[in-house]
C-alpha cells in the first residue's frame, strides 16, 4: 500500500478579486487565484516551473492602495486586499505593451496573443512603418532546434531554466543593451561551440516559437505543420531507470517533437538530449 504524504495544509486567505470575495491557499499569487477563479488574465513570461521574471507585464493588475499596477503572476495575494483586473488603467497598460511586443518582434507562432490583440484592440501598425523590429535570419547550427531571435520577447525563461532553476548548465545568457539586448551564448558563438548540453529545456519553456525542434521548423517552411492532425501520447522514458515522461507528438505516423509534462514529479517538464530528441530509432522502419 503507497501512503501519500499529505504535508502542512496552507491557511486559506480572504480578499475580493473584482467585486467578489475570494479565498486563496497562502503563498498563492494573484494570478494564481484568478486562475482558480475562471478569471482569463494574459501572461507570457510566466512559466508554472519557473520563478516569475516580472518581465513581460502583460498580466498587470491594480491593487488597491498601491501606487502602480501589479505584476499577478509574482504578487502574493494578501489577507484583506482588493483586486481589479478589468480596469481600464490595467486594459489601456496591456494594450500598449501588447503594440511595443508585436511591433517589434514577429509573434505569429505566440499561443492566443492574435486574440488578446483583438481584445484589448491593439494595433501594433498605429507605429508606422519604420517602427524598429528584430528582423533577423533563425540560426541553424545544428541538428536539433533552432534559434529565431526575430521572436523573442526576452522574457528570461529559457535563461533561468538553462541556469539555477533547473539545468544548472548556464549556457546562455542575456548580452548587448537597449534594444540590441540578445539571448546569448558566450561570445555570441555558434551552439555546436557553446556549453549547451541540448536538453531542449529551453524550448519547453519559450513562450513565443524562438526556440522551437528543427523538425517543426522544417515543418513549418515547407507549410506542413498542423497541430490539429497531432495527437499527443504520454510514455516513459527507456533509456536509463529514472522514468522520466514523455509525451510524444505525432503527425501522420511520426514522431515531429519530445515534450514532457510540468506536473510530473520526476521531470517537471524537463529532460535530457536522449528523453527530448533521441526518438529516430523509434521511426526506423527497416
Amino acid at each position: 500500500m503507497t501512503v501519500t504524504p499529505l504535508g502542512i495544509p496552507r491557511r486559506l486567505l480572504e480578499f475580493t478579486l473584482d467585486g467578489e470575495p475570494v479565498r486563496a491557499p497562502e503563498g498563492s499569487t494573484i494570478l494564481d487565484a484568478c486562475r482558480a477563479a475562471g478569471k482569463d488574465v494574459p501572461t507570457l513570461c510566466e512559466g508554472d516551473t519557473l520563478t516569475p521574471k516580472n518581465a513581460c507585464r502583460v498580466c498587470v493588475v491594480e491593487v488597491e492602495g498601491s501606487r502602480t499596477l501589479v505584476p499577478a503572476c509574482s504578487r502574493k495575494a494578501e489577507a484583506g486586499m482588493e483586486v481589479r483586473t478589468g480596469t481600464e488603467r490595467a486594459r489601456h497598460s496591456r494594450k500598449v505593451v501588447l503594440e511595443l511586443l508585436a511591433s517589434s518582434v514577429d509573434l505569429s507562432t505566440t499561443p492566443r496573443v492574435a486574440e488578446w490583440l483583438k481584445e484589448y484592440g491593439a494595433k501594433p501598425d498605429r507605429f508606422g512603418p519604420d517602427a524598429a523590429r528584430v528582423n533577423e535570419e533563425p540560426r541553424v547550427d545544428n541538428g536539433l532546434y533552432v534559434r529565431e531571435y526575430g521572436k523573442c520577447i526576452l522574457c528570461y525563461k529559457c535563461v533561468d531554466v538553462c541556469g539555477d532553476q533547473w539545468q544548472n548548465t548556464f549556457a546562455i545568457s542575456v548580452a548587448g543593451r537597449g534594444f540590441g539586448a540578445r539571448v546569448a551564448v558566450e561570445h555570441d558563438a555558434p551552439l555546436t561551440d557553446s556549453a549547451c548540453v541540448y536538453c531542449g529545456n529551453c524550448i519547453e519553456v519559450c513562450p513565443t516559437g524562438a526556440l522551437s525542434f528543427k523538425s517543426e521548423f522544417d515543418m513549418r517552411g515547407a507549410g506542413t505543420w498542423d497541430e490539429s492532425r497531432q495527437t499527443r501520447t504520454t510514455t516513459v522514458c527507456a533509456y536509463c531507470g529514472v522514468g522520466c515522461n514523455l509525451t510524444l507528438h505525432v503527425q501522420d505516423n511520426e514522431i515531429v517533437k519530445v515534450t514532457s509534462p510540468h506536473d510530473n514529479p520526476v521531470t517537471h517538464g524537463n529532460l535530457c538530449i536522449k528523453g527530448r530528441f533521441g526518438y529516430q530509432h523509434v521511426q526506423n522502419r527497416d
